[in-house]
């Protein structure tokens, strides 16, 4: 499969080929669903926590009498039934990571990006460096008509992670941690060619 590759002011320059074994597999969605459910629940830090009867402060004292009050007994304030009581069954910190086997997890990312090659949502743009500057990248996503999308690139570039940040409809993903959420919920994928290059070593089907 053939796709245009653009300069950063948004002008045709030349075309590249885009292996079949990684932008052309047939489109699974369940591990496409696995993979957007794991980096959801990865995300989750769960340090949620609530205390029990045991753990709460105070409720020391008996409130009152076993009998003749004509109440209910009560042992301890902090009962659950009781306001500023425990917890029953609340949750405490766990981890909620969800690990997917590694061909798993690249077959899912193949029918990803097979299916933003099928929609027509993969640009490849020249590899380029910036100054920092927001309005700089901003003008490079409108030359590429960029409405909601995500920019791979191979370099860890500090300047171009800095001048993306502000930007709401334009996010940055290093080919080496890619998002699977990011990558699904974007309308375009921005590719540079080395970043293409390092993909499609990576996913291209039958490597190790």
């Amino acid at each position: 499969m053939k796709v245009d590759k653009y300069a950063i002011d948004g002008n045709v320059v030349g075309q590249v080929e885009l292996l079949d074994s990684v932008f052309g597999v047939e489109i699974n969605d369940i591990l496409i669903y696995e993979l957007i459910k794991s980096a959801q629940a990865n995300k989750r830090q769960g340090t949620h926590s609530t205390k029990e009867r045991a753990e709460v402060r105070g409720g020391g004292i008996k409130p009152w009498r076993q009998k003749g009050t004509g109440r209910a007994r009560a042992g301890t304030t902090r009962s659950p039934i009781w306001k500023g009581g425990g917890v029953v069954f609340g949750p405490k910190p766990r981890c909620y990571r969800i690990e997917i086997p590694k061909k798993m997890k690249q077959s899912a990312y193949r029918s990803l990006l097979s299916l933003k090659a099928k929609e027509g949502a993969v640009r490849i743009v020249e590899d380029f460096s910036v100054q920092g500057k927001t309005s700089e990248v901003a003008a490079i996503g409108k030359a590429l008509k960029i409405s909601k999308g995500v920019l791979i690139t191979e370099s860890e570039d500090a300047l171009l992670k800095r001048s993306i940040k502000n930007i709401p409809w334009f996010s940055y993903n290093n080919v080496k941690r890619i998002s699977g959420y990011d990558l699904f919920h974007s309308r375009e994928l921005v590719i540079t060619e080395s970043a293409l290059s390092y993909l499609q070593e990576k996913y291209a089907r039958g490597d190790k």
